[in-house]
């Protein structure tokens, strides 16, 4: 017997971000042009950095809202389950530019620390202070939704970029009181360091998503354990675990019953199992005989 279950929800549905994604462009792109035209003026280097990491935002934001209008696209008898991985690929690719931008910023930062240039810090504090502000505002407008990791790859680069131009912020100020020159390349070297960190998790996460892992939330050998431990199944094999999209849980497998087991019993208790204990309700099982799978070659 092949049995499939599943509940169709509010976590099925992809959210349209078309509005939200809009707004963080418009106000990503307006200000790193002003960003980078004042760094230069300022002879910053946290200032052009923190430039050229909002126009990667740019980039991101419109790869991320791009892959959310796709996601949104019905499932048809060649995409089963319909697009919505597109947006953990997103996340990712968002996730690795951060990445190789921070890369660049703390090889710049390097360079720079043998060879300090003077700073102005009136004006780099100004405009680094209306980035705290615009940044802040932008990564507030993804965090609702933060659960989804296209958007938390979003709201993690908005916020930052808020965290770096605060950083850019108090650089200036410490400037202003002690003149120390070199504050400016080695503040953008621990942005970077920081902000890698950040990155790593995100592409690890979007990455583990794409090749299929079990969420880190769920053991495998315990749902096994689980299923076993019912009333009339003898083994479990094939156990599969995944995430298709970004929240919802799909599970398969074979499931082999005793001879004297009630067939749509057993099926009855492990989806109320799995869907009670583990929130997974997308749930494919296979239910075998004993004889039957001692003698099927394909199982």
């Amino acid at each position: 017997m092949h049995a499939h279950h599943e509940h169709h929800g509010a976590e099925h549905a992809v959210v349209s971000w078309g509005r939200t994604f809009l707004i963080g462009i418009v106000l990503n792109a307006a200000f790193a042009g002003c960003e980078a035209a004042f760094g230069w003026s300022a002879h910053s280097l946290a200032l052009l950095a923190d430039a050229g990491h909002n126009a990667g935002d740019v980039a991101g934001l419109f790869l991320a809202a791009l892959a959310a209008q796709v996601a949104q696209r019905r499932a048809d008898e060649r995409h089963t389950y319909g697009w919505r991985r597109i947006t953990v690929l997103a996340g990712f690719i968002n996730a690795l530019f951060l990445s190789l931008a921070m890369l660049a910023l703390a090889i710049a930062a390097v360079q720079r620390l043998a060879h300090p240039q003077a700073l102005a810090a009136g004006l780099m504090m100004l405009v680094a202070g209306a980035g705290v502000l615009i940044n802040g505002a932008s990564a507030l407008l993804f965090r609702a939704h933060a659960d989804d990791v296209n958007v938390s790859a979003v709201f993690w680069h908005l916020l930052a970029d808020a965290l770096v131009s605060l950083a850019v912020v108090v650089t200036g100020a410490l400037y202003l009181w002690r003149g120390w020159a070199w504050l400016d390349p080695l503040a953008s070297l621990l942005i970077a360091v920081v902000i890698l960190y950040g990155a790593w998790r995100l592409l690890r996460q979007s990455l583990r998503r794409l090749v299929d892992t079990v969420p880190d939330h769920l053991d495998s050998r315990v749902i096994r354990a689980r299923l076993l431990a019912l009333d009339g199944v003898v083994d479990i094999h094939d156990l599969h675990i995944w995430l298709p999209g970004n929240t919802e849980v799909a599970l398969t497998a074979h499931m082999v019953l005793s001879r004297q087991a009630d067939h749509e019993q057993v099926l009855h208790h492990a989806l109320h199992l799995l869907a009670d204990e583990f929130a997974i309700r997308h749930v494919t099982l296979q239910q075998e005989s004993v004889d039957f799978q001692h003698s099927c070659q394909v199982c």
